[in-house]
């Protein structure tokens, strides 16, 4: 997979595709009925799927610190649009200059001039261009005239409601893991690597691994009962928090794992982890003796969860403990960047 960042980098080779449009958060099971959708059409044609999305995502342009938490930063994105069968992922910086295209400029200079479109999944309630004029009746108009097709993305329900990220976050927001693992198709993770930080954990014998995490709205926080996915493949369970330790204080918010019963050093590494069950929500504490009683109960709290359920069931029934390692995608990237930086409804 090819992943393109800025219309700059495309080239001769990158036109004539399918193509879809979107931010795709969390690429969820409505965002993989899609892609299926894509993945039908581009084999009639033997042609690429090209999925274009953006960053940072529009309303995180227009409402900053307001905007929906996201549920996929970008590199997890890739990996999974990846997975799911996709050939080339177009990046566009949602900036001033592309805020202000108007649809048919959008059209033009992207799909027509950029992709060379030959086939368009939107959703029909997909609207574009700083005129406002962008929908489905004018891709529609305009593909007719310039010789690519518009069709119109497949609904994905499940108990008889859409999914969307919007439902997924709620799950989420509710500790209800079971059920956002449904919606996602796959039990919902988040990844980083080690940093060093502070290490007070140690002076109360609870060493904890530190992943940075961005500094956006957090789709999780408080702490977790949650499974650890170690470099090496194994997953063990661990209590961990999410958020801004409002008694430490910190300049960002992170993600603290304390693995249960392991001793290593794993600095530098890349960890992975899946939230079972939420504990509590994030709490200032008086003082350091009262934030290290609360740790220490939080720490039997998430073993009692382990101890009530089978292993199986602490990741969803899809994950068991101890497994082989997830899956990698290879990722080529068409930049001077050379890397990510790091739907949301479509």
């Amino acid at each position: 997979m090819r992943v393109i960042r800025g219309l700059h980098n495309l080239r001769d080779e990158h036109r004539g595709c399918v193509a879809t449009i979107g931010n795709f958060d969390g690429v969820h099971r409505g965002h993989q009925a899609i892609l299926e959708q894509c993945r039908e059409q581009a084999a009639a044609r033997q042609l690429p799927v090209t999925v274009v999305v953006f960053e940072p995502q529009p309303r995180e342009f227009f409402a900053g610190d307001q905007a929906p938490p996201r549920l996929t930063r970008l590199r997890e994105k890739v990996r999974l649009l990846g997975e799911a069968g996709v050939d080339r992922i177009l990046c566009l910086p949602f900036n001033e200059a592309l805020r202000s295209l108007t649809a048919l400029e959008f059209i033009e200079r992207v799909l027509i001039d950029g992709l060379g479109v030959r086939h368009l999944v939107v959703g029909d309630d997909f609207r574009f261009g700083c005129d406002r004029r962008g929908d489905f009746h004018l891709l529609t108009e305009v593909g007719e005239a310039s010789g690519f097709r518009v069709e119109h993305t497949r609904t994905f329900t499940l108990d008889d409601e859409r999914v969307s990220s919007t439902r997924v976050r709620t799950m989420l927001a509710s500790g209800n893991f079971v059920a956002a693992s449904r919606l996602l198709g796959r039990p919902y993770r988040l990844d980083g690597r080690v940093v060093p930080d502070q290490q007070l954990g140690r002076t109360i014998g609870v060493p904890t691994a530190n992943l940075p995490l961005p500094s956006l709205p957090l789709p999780l926080q408080g702490v977790y009962a949650v499974v650890t996915e170690l470099p090496d493949g194994r997953r063990l369970p661990a209590v961990a928090n999410i958020g801004w330790r409002p008694t430490l204080g910190s300049r960002r918010p992170v993600l603290e794992v304390h693995l249960f019963d392991f001793d290593g050093d794993l600095y530098g590494e890349r960890l992975v982890v899946f939230p079972c069950a939420k504990l509590r929500g994030e709490v200032k504490f008086d003082d350091f003796e009262a934030l290290k009683a609360q740790i220490h109960s939080d720490q039997a709290r998430a073993r009692r969860f382990f101890l009530q359920q089978p292993a199986h069931a602490a990741l969803h029934d899809s994950l068991p403990l101890a497994s082989a390692p997830l899956a990698r995608e290879a990722v080529t990237f068409d930049s001077s960047a050379g890397k990510p930086a790091d739907h949301d409804d479509g």
